[in-house]
């Protein structure tokens, strides 16, 4: 049934991730399906690297102990934004298009009063194109 995964991950914040990360390798496995990790950074130095180059080996290293873990065929693409607290849907929804993705699994939150004149990160995508997304609480 589908054939491309997108997971949107936060390398900052992975401990958060774990049922959604979980959610989407039992799908490849259902589906054998490859998951695309699409991590999106700065190119100012921060705290998962001075440089989207030294980001990109961190969400390398991320993927693979997906695939280890998991038995599941990974990939990563690193997406460089000016601002990625602004750009950041923005960013997903290119990358979305640019893997090819047919469903993006993606964690979020409880909604909250500020969801009501803000749409979700998972709301635009679902918006803005072809792919399904399933987004998972917790």
């Amino acid at each position: 049934m589908y054939k491309k995964i997108m997971v949107p991950v936060d390398l900052a914040h992975v401990d958060k991730l774990a049922r959604a990360l979980d959610t989407a390798a039992e799908m490849a496995k259902l589906y054998n399906a490859p998951v695309t990790y699409v991590g999106v950074t700065s190119s100012a130095p921060g705290p998962l690297g001075h440089n989207p180059d030294e980001y990109a080996e961190k969400l390398s290293g991320f993927t693979a102990s997906q695939a280890s873990t998991h038995g599941i065929q990974t990939d990563g693409k690193t997406v460089v934004s000016h601002d990625p607290a602004v750009d950041l849907d923005d960013a997903l929804i290119d990358a979305a298009k640019d893997t090819g993705c047919d469903l993006i699994v993606m964690a979020t939150h409880i909604p909250n009063v500020a969801d009501h004149f803000w749409p979700s990160n998972g709301g635009r995508l679902a918006t803005h194109t072809n792919a399904s997304v399933f987004l998972v609480r917790g």
